[in-house]
C-alpha cells in the first residue's frame, strides 16, 4: 500500500514529456524570431529579381531617332522604383535628347544614352520635361538610377554635383503655375528658373577630386554646390 502511494500518478510521466516538448518548441521559435530580427526582415528588394538597394527597373527602353536628328522617341515604357519606393515613369511616346544633362558632362559619360547611363538619362529627361516634381527629387532619382545601373560612386556623385549646381531647374510659383493633365488628373507644372551661370569644367573637376578622396554624402555635395560662388 505504501509503495503504491509513493508511485507517481498514472500519466504523470507522459505529461512531463509533453511539457518538455512544448518548452523545447517554444525555445526554438524564440530563437528563430531573434535570428530574423537580428538579420533584418526580408524587404521588397530581396523578392524582386534584379533589385538592389538602389531600387529596380521594370521594362527596357527602346527608342527610334526622329527626323530632326537630335531627339528620340521612346517606343516602350520604362519604370524605375527608387530606394524610397517612389515610382518614376518614362511613358511611351516621350521625346528624349539628353538636354536635361549639361552638355559638358556628355564627355564624362560618353554620351547620355550610352552604356550604364542610358536608363537614368531617359528617366531624367522625362522628369525634367514634365516638371511635376521638385527638381531636387529628380536629380536624386538620377543618382539612385545611375547606381542601380552599376555606375560607380565617384562618377554618380560627380554627375549629381554638376546637375545640382548647373542644371536647368524650376520652381512652383502659385500664381503663375500652369495646370497640365497627367494620368487623367490636372497637376501643376513648374516653371523654369533662368540660370545665367555657365557650366564650369574646373569646378566640376575639383569636385570630382574631392568626391573621390572623401566620399561625401549627397547632403554634403548639395552644401558644397550651394556655398560656392554662383
Amino acid at each position: 500500500m505504501l509503495s503504491d502511494e509513493r508511485s507517481p500518478p498514472m500519466g504523470t510521466g507522459k505529461g512531463i514529456q509533453q511539457l518538455a516538448f512544448i518548452l523545447l518548441f517554444a525555445a526554438i521559435f524564440v530563437g528563430c524570431a531573434s535570428s530574423n530580427k537580428a538579420g533584418g526582415t526580408a524587404g521588397i528588394d530581396q523578392m524582386i529579381p534584379g533589385a538592389t538597394k538602389w531600387g529596380h527597373y521594370n521594362g527596357e527602353p527602346v527608342t527610334k531617332w526622329n527626323p530632326d536628328g537630335r531627339t528620340m522617341t521612346l517606343l516602350t515604357e520604362l519604370r524605375y522604383t527608387d530606394p524610397h519606393g517612389e515610382v518614376w515613369v518614362a511613358p511611351v511616346g516621350s521625346l528624349v535628347d539628353g538636354a536635361s544633362i549639361p552638355r559638358y558632362l556628355w564627355s564624362v559619360m560618353g554620351g547620355p544614352f550610352e552604356g550604364k547611363y542610358r536608363n537614368a538619362s531617359v528617366l531624367h529627361d522625362c522628369a525634367y520635361g514634365e516638371r511635376k516634381r521638385p527638381w531636387q527629387d529628380c536629380d536624386r532619382m538620377f543618382y539612385y538610377a545611375m547606381r542601380c545601373s552599376g555606375v560607380g560612386a565617384t562618377e554618380s556623385k560627380t554627375m549629381y554635383y554638376a546637375l545640382y549646381k548647373f542644371g536647368h531647374h524650376w520652381k512652383f510659383p502659385i500664381k503663375r503655375a500652369k495646370p497640365v493633365k497627367y494620368e487623367g488628373e490636372l497637376v501643376t507644372r513648374g516653371e523654369e528658373i533662368p540660370r545665367a551661370i555657365p557650366v564650369n569644367p574646373t569646378e566640376i573637376n575639383q569636385a570630382r577630386t574631392w568626391i573621390n578622396s572623401t566620399d561625401p554624402t549627397l547632403e554634403q555635395i548639395e552644401q558644397r554646390a550651394q556655398t560656392e560662388a554662383w
